[in-house]
This record gives structure tokens, sequence and C-alpha cells, in this order.
């Protein structure tokens, strides 16, 4: 796993090819993450399934519930079956411009 920390977001980018293992590392380390907007790539994987993707729901809410950002970057999944609980999109600056409206949003209060 990589870690690239940018201001408040932190990119945890997936490098093994095996997504279990890395959603397990990343629950393990949560604690260190918490206080951080998160994109979580898993692009390089080309073989990521959309119930790869759901592995993702506890993560998710957790972090939701913490007011900040979740979102998972993946490539060859259809959007359009993606729960509405996850946010995915398919590059790191789609997932920057999520956060990025996603924290107007809570500064507005909505």
């Amino acid at each position: 796993m990589k870690v690239d920390k940018k201001g408040h977001t932190t990119v945890l980018k997936e490098t093994k090819g095996n997504i279990i293992a890395f959603i397990e590392n990343v629950s393990n380390q949560y604690a260190t993450f918490k206080g951080q907007n998160l994109i979580l790539d898993v692009s390089y994987d080309k073989n990521v399934t959309l119930n790869d993707i759901i592995n993702f729901k506890d993560l998710s809410k957790k972090h939701n519930d913490a007011k900040k950002s979740f979102v998972i970057v993946a490539n060859d999944i259809e959007f359009n079956d993606v729960p509405e609980y996850l946010t995915v999109v398919p590059s790191v600056l789609e997932a920057q411009d999520i956060i990025e409206m996603e924290e107007i949003e809570r500064d507005l209060g909505f």
C-alpha cells in the first residue's frame, strides 16, 4: 500500500492486486487516517469487481459518519450499479474534485 498525504486528504493506493488484504490493511491502520479525507485508489488492480468495491461499505460508513470524505478510484466498474452509500470515480483527479465539493457542502452546513 502506498500512502500519499496532501493537505487534508490522504491517498491510499493498492499496489499488490489483493483487494481483501488492502481493505484489512486500511482497517487495521484506520486510526492513522480517520481525521483525513480518504481516496482509496484500487485502479492498479484491473480485476476489481463491484462486489470487491462493496466490501468498503463499513469503512465508508464509519468515515462519512465522522464528517470526512471517502472516495474510491476504480476502473472498469459499471458506475451506475454502485450503491448510493459509496462514492466511486474513475480517476484520482475526479476524487479530489468530489472531496472539494463535499468540503464546501460541509462548510455551508449541508
